[in-house]
């Protein structure tokens, strides 16, 4: 397995609070992406949360096989980056990334947004974590 590593560019890009979208290797089906939060980690993989009953946790138990799709929004120059590989499924700091991502994307001050994160406490994460081995990228 090669793996790819994510360039400098590719790192600031993914440090915006944009949108990923994450789609599992589903097989004969076609891939179901669904928008997520994530973020790039300091040893290069990608992670993003999801709850432990998911259909993406019961399909990434059957296929391990993964990709997050980053887009620029509307208004800015065309720029995507595309990640695949195979993921892990990991217990350990998945409230950590909820919080952190959660600050990323909201204004917790905003006391709507704090009350939103305070009830997801009471569910179960995982953190899905995307280990590169194919980086895709076009920016103009």
């Amino acid at each position: 397995m090669t793996i790819e590593t994510l360039s400098a560019q590719d790192l600031s890009f993914l440090a915006r609070p944009l949108y990923g979208f994450f789609s599992t290797a589903a097989g004969a089906l076609p891939p179901q992406p669904r928008p997520v939060w994530f973020e790039a980690t300091t040893t290069g993989h990608v992670q993003l949360f999801t709850g432990v009953d998911t259909p993406k946790v019961r399909q990434l138990r059957r296929d391990s096989r993964a990709s997050l799709v980053v887009a620029a929004p509307v208004g800015e120059r065309e720029r995507w980056l595309s990640v695949a590989g195979p993921t892990t499924l990991v217990s350990d700091g998945a409230w950590a990334l909820v919080e952190r991502l959660a600050g990323r994307y909201w204004n917790l001050d905003d006391p709507v947004r704090a009350a939103d994160l305070a009830q997801m406490r009471d569910e179960e994460w995982l953190r899905v974590v995307i280990e590169p081995e194919t980086v895709r990228r076009y920016a103009m």
